[in-house]
């Protein structure tokens, strides 16, 4: 016989239940330890990014490349071939307007990120990363966008050596 939710009834703890010592608390400060292997394809990417250039990996079989880089396929099952460059320019395939930081505070004045299909990669691949220089009420897809990068000194090998995206011509 299994065990039904309704066999372990609970109830919501109170502030009242708390202050009569019924329910107690225990502090408990946690440190998390861990490590993070990046792989073959976003080490690359990311030292690559530092150098203020944006790679890709191209599927020879099914022609795509893909940003950010795979070593493996996932269209056609098998590994990538080769590394290749690709523009640090592309286009607004969608965005969205938001009023909520990465922290999850509320912002007063709103930050719009978007997902870049970048140029010399294949068509519905992209990175997500905010729109800078445009206001929310220009923003739109199909827009040209170029990244404005951080200066050299300042890069350390992260997404986030783009400060953002802006609007280009052409």
């Amino acid at each position: 016989m299994s065990a039904k939710i309704s066999d372990y009834p609970g109830h919501e703890i109170s502030l009242q239940d708390l202050r009569s010592g019924r329910t107690f608390l225990v502090p408990f400060k946690t440190e998390f330890r861990y490590a993070w292997a990046l792989g073959a394809a976003m080490s690359r990417f990311l030292r690559e990014l530092k150098n203020g250039k944006i790679i890709a990996r191209r599927c020879n079989n099914c022609k795509r490349v893909l940003v950010p880089p795979r070593m493996f396929c996932e269209k056609c099952f098998r590994s990538t071939d080769a590394w290749v460059y690709v523009k640090d320019s592309g286009v607004v395939n969608t965005y969205s307007i938001s009023y909520v930081a990465t922290d999850a505070t509320r912002l007063k004045k709103p930050q719009i990120i978007a997902v870049i299909e970048i140029d010399g990669a294949s068509k519905g691949i992209g990175i997500l990363h905010f729109l800078g220089q445009v206001k929310p009420d220009q923003a739109r897809i199909g827009m040209r966008v170029r990244a404005v990068w951080k200066s050299a000194k300042d890069r350390v090998g992260s997404i986030t050596d783009i400060r953002y995206f802006r609007p280009s011509e052409g």
